[in-house]
């Protein structure tokens, strides 16, 4: 997880280990009360989507000149993709906890997917097979496309019982535990694992102090 002083999505780390919960993550201190937002702007959006290589430099800058003609839908477009994240960080949040999801995170879900299933279709790449789109370039909405797929293959996958949450409690950051074990405890050991681990030495010391 980043430390929150640099706001720009395109340095964001990307601990999540599938797209969607690299989604999720792009909230830091997500479960604080003070929240760090990184999708400041729909160019944010599309930056993030550039980030994570679901949109090419072309289709990104198609994107920012389409919501340059069309800057309410590009507002509304940046809304719902906020509103699809914090229901995806709540499912998985759950899950990780060995909860059931939200009816209503669920429903938030389940509305973004008919639209991202009309745009999908199988292309050949290398020498198997993978999705594909087939929706406009200035779909505005494109960069969400396969965000909701990848967090319904998620869910029906047998990799579910690998989602996991980071274990401080003020980061919130989720991510696919592909340990042996399934001991993954961090989001990133050189960041919230080493802020605990400096913590806990600060803790014994002070203990050793007052003995």
């Amino acid at each position: 997880m980043m430390d929150g002083t640099d706001k720009s999505v395109c340095t964001l780390d990307l601990l999540g280990g599938r797209t969607s919960l690299d989604f999720a993550n792009t909230v830091d201190w997500h479960a604080s009360e003070q929240p760090v937002e990184y999708l400041t702007s729909y160019a944010a959006l599309v930056a993030w989507g550039q980030h994570v290589g679901v949109l090419s430099d072309r289709q990104a800058e198609q994107l920012l000149d389409e919501a340059g003609r069309h800057p309410t839908e590009a507002e509304l477009i940046l809304e719902q993709a906020r509103v699809l994240r914090e229901a995806i960080y709540r499912i998985f949040a759950a899950i990780s906890a060995g909860r059931p999801a939200e009816e209503g995170d669920l429903a938030v879900l389940n509305a973004e997917l008919p639209r991202a299933l009309s745009q999908s279709r199988i292309i050949v790449s290398g020498d198997g097979y993978a999705w594909g789109w087939i929706g406009a370039e200035d779909a505005l909405d494109r960069m969400l496309w396969p965000v909701v797929r990848d967090a319904v293959d998620l869910l029906t996958s047998g990799e579910l019982v690998r989602v996991g949450q980071c274990a401080d409690e003020r980061c919130g950051w989720l991510f696919l535990d592909a340990s042996r074990n399934r001991s993954r405890r961090w989001c990133s050991m050189e960041d919230c694992g080493n802020r605990a681990k400096a913590r806990r030495h600060y803790q014994r010391s002070r203990a050793s102090d007052a003995d």
